[in-house]
């Protein structure tokens, strides 16, 4: 079986690439770099001559050879790879008729249990309370609270401040725990949102409320400031999403700097190099929360190695699988039941997108040139 051609599809803020072959099985796979779409589309088209003639079973040969053949590396790069990756684990999945997490050692579980990753920034008491018992009574066992501080400055920028910023957050946790009960598990997005000394005081005022985690609580990019976060708190750290390269999850836990870790399997190679870093999770006795805010193809993805991996701690489940806003841009969609996506058992990956998902989602890309800005002008960071 040899690779003929490479195919992309835009939908929605997502980029699919479809995987040919002359056999006539189709593989799919979904790049992670949300905001430089155009760029990892030329980046997979840059590839793509090389992977024309090319056995597609040599999923790790032909992984190393595209981070290894230019020495420029990076996001774009990366989520190019790992499109590409998926695609051919979903062929070989479909050409030996399995699902791919039989190829990686096999079920470790009979389902996965999920969060509701709520992307809103709701503050009212009321709302609140009412939308979290909802998803409670939907099943779910845990969800995401957002605690990284006001959609806009207000007030002079008062609610900005130290004092009265890590008290509304407080808050906030108090009332979604008083909604739900003690039965319930919350990960407090930070995204990143908070200084080194902020994150401290808010992670040990927030202790009495027992969040299971504290996701990204500063911005990822020293480790060493991490790992001070994680060792003055109680609180289970989770960070990784934004990391790239394998070698930066091997840092950040011989620093023991997070207790949970979250490889993006759309960004930081692939199903290959996500199952390498879940290995290298277990041996450090870290748990493993699979980044996944995108499309039906990375849930998917994400679903084969949470699967076959005895480490996991929980799934992320984007907010568009709570309502079906995006079931119609797969044939099948995926299944969740009482808080835990189901298993799919058909070969390769277990989705097949929609023959006209590019219409039914115009393309729209998300993102923008201009930052979030504080109360006094200055830069925040995303």
């Amino acid at each position: 079986m040899k690779i003929t051609d490479v195919q992309l599809i835009y939908a929605k803020h997502y980029l699919f690439v479809h995987v040919h072959t002359d056999a006539g099985i189709v593989g799919l796979g979904e790049a992670g770099n949300w905001g430089y779409l155009d760029a990892t589309a030329a980046c997979i088209r840059k590839f793509t001559p090389y992977l024309i003639g090319k056995d597609p079973f040599r999923i790790e040969d032909l992984n190393q050879n595209f981070y290894r053949s230019v020495y420029f590396r990076g996001s774009v790069i990366m989520s190019a790879i790992s499109a590409i990756d998926i695609a051919l684990w979903d062929i070989k999945g479909k050409a030996l008729g399995v699902p791919v997490y039989e190829l990686l050692g096999g079920r470790t579980r009979d389902k996965i249990r999920v969060y509701a990753s709520v992307m809103t920034k709701e503050t009212d008491p009321d709302t609140l309370t009412r939308s979290y018992r909802e998803l409670k009574e939907k099943g779910f066992t845990a969800a995401k609270i957002f605690v990284n501080g006001p959609v806009k400055s207000t007030n002079d920028g008062r609610d900005e401040f130290f004092s009265g910023r890590i008290h509304d957050e407080v808050e906030k946790v108090r009332i979604c725990r008083e909604a739900v009960g003690d039965d319930f598990d919350f990960v407090l997005e930070v995204h990143r949102g908070m200084t080194v000394p902020e994150a401290i005081s808010f992670a040990r005022e927030v202790e009495p409320y027992r969040p299971m985690v504290l996701e990204d609580p500063i911005t990822p990019d020293n480790i060493d400031a991490m790992a001070e976060v994680a060792q003055k708190t109680r609180i289970p750290i989770a960070t990784g999403e934004r990391f790239t390269n394998l070698k930066e999850f091997e840092m950040l836990m011989q620093r023991r700097a997070a207790q949970y870790i979250r490889p993006d399997v759309c960004a930081i190679g692939g199903i290959t190099t996500t199952k390498k870093i879940c290995a290298i999770a277990e041996a450090n006795d870290v748990l493993v929360i699979p980044h996944n805010p995108l499309g039906p193809v990375s849930t998917a993805a994400c679903l084969q190695i949470c699967a076959c991996i005895p480490n996991l701690g929980i799934q992320e489940l984007p907010g568009f699988c709570l309502n079906g806003a995006e079931d119609a841009m797969v044939k099948t969609p995926l299944a969740y039941k009482d808080g835990c996506m189901i298993i799919p058992d058909a070969p390769g990956i277990g989705v097949e997108l929609a023959d006209n998902a590019a219409e039914l989602y115009p393309a729209n890309e998300r993102g923008s040139n201009a930052a979030k800005r504080a109360f006094d002008g200055s830069v925040k960071d995303w």
